[in-house]
């Protein structure tokens, strides 16, 4: 039995649904749990050499045997999470994915007010999805439940009986958190956050599952570091210098384009201690270092890397298990077996 989460490190956008894909496809949970503030991030997943963008749905869809299901904590955008169950129709989704009875609904209104607003639309940078308000209606009082809307009958459910039972069960858990965390609501670049705190302490809280059932936090970083929207970006890189070392980026919600920086150490090192990071994926090596695209085996790796790899894990304190070294799930450095 393993009940393990996987949180992003930085701002967002570190690869985790390509990490995702690889773990579940990979480990073969029997439930795959999406944690996380809501509709908002994006998780980009990459499988059978076809491309997804996805915003509700667990992006373990490809484990075809696992139930997929959403936290109380995570806010439901019917209308996407309606979109997602058609678009991902071939991977039987709509069977088997079910959100918590108790989770939030974004209403138009919400979008609506997200969107209006000038201070979080351009002052904050939020991606106008209306998580911001209609977490300030759960915090009032006055958000509407899935169990409460037509839309969601027949796809709820009481998540966190399932996944405890799941774990006294010895079955297998994996828990996907979204965003990053320099984002956390509590532990981010304040104001220019998100609504909600976005570590792995909150994305077992979301799916209902208590800290002495969590077996693995992995934290995810990317090679480099980037961010979408406003806010202190301390190793930021010009565009044009970003373009030079051809790692300049486009967000999966809004399409805007990222801001680009250097990998930052002192910010991996706050999020693996407040995350309690156990493992570190690392992802887009092969952005970073090109010679090592589509790499499989450490062994492989240029020195470049395994030295950039080995100050990771002497400044974090956290070992290095997953290399991301391309955009498909084969594209990977698994280096778990080592820790046995």
């Amino acid at each position: 039995m393993t009940c393990n989460i996987l949180v992003g490190g930085g701002w967002g956008d570190e690869g985790k649904g390509k990490c995702i894909t690889y773990l579940c496809s990979n480990d073969k949970p029997n439930i795959i749990a999406r944690a996380g503030v809501g509709p908002n991030a994006g998780h980009s997943v990459e499988f059978n050499g076809e491309k997804y963008g996805l915003r509700m749905i667990p992006s373990g869809f490809v484990h075809t045997d696992a139930r997929l299901l959403i936290g109380a904590g995570v806010l439901v955008d019917p209308e996407v999470f309606h979109y997602e169950l058609n678009y991902l129709n071939k991977y039987h989704v709509k069977e088997r994915t079910f959100a918590d009875y108790r989770c939030s609904i974004i209403e138009e209104k919400h979008k609506q007010q997200d969107r209006a607003s000038d201070y979080l639309s351009k002052n904050i940078g939020t991606t106008g999805s209306g998580c911001g308000p209609a977490n300030s209606d759960r915090v009032m009082r006055v958000a509407k439940l899935a169990s409460q809307i037509e839309e969601m009958e027949g796809y709820t459910a009481d998540v966190p009986t399932e996944v405890n039972e799941a774990i006294d069960n010895g079955e297998d858990v994996f828990i996907e958190g979204s965003q990053g965390f320099g984002l956390s609501l509590y532990y981010g670049t304040y104001p220019y956050v998100t609504s909600k705190d976005t570590t792995a302490s909150t994305a077992a809280a979301d799916v209902g599952v208590g800290p002495t059932k969590i077996d693995e936090v992995i934290v995810v970083f990317k090679s480099y570091i980037t961010r979408v929207g406003a806010g202190p970006f301390k190793t930021e890189i010009t565009q044009e210098r970003a373009e030079e070392m051809h790692i300049e980026e486009y967000g999966t919600v809004t399409g805007r384009r990222r801001r680009v920086g250097v990998f930052d150490m002192e910010l991996a090192k706050e999020s693996c201690m407040i995350n309690g990071a156990t493992q570190i994926a690392l992802t887009c090596v092969d952005r970073l270092f090109p010679q090592c695209e589509r790499v499989k085996e450490y062994s492989q790796l240029s020195p470049e890397v395994k030295n950039f790899v080995e100050e990771i894990q002497t400044e974090t304190g956290v070992p290095v298990t997953i290399i991301s070294t391309g955009p498909d799930m084969t594209d990977t450095v698994d280096l778990r077996d080592e820790l046995l």
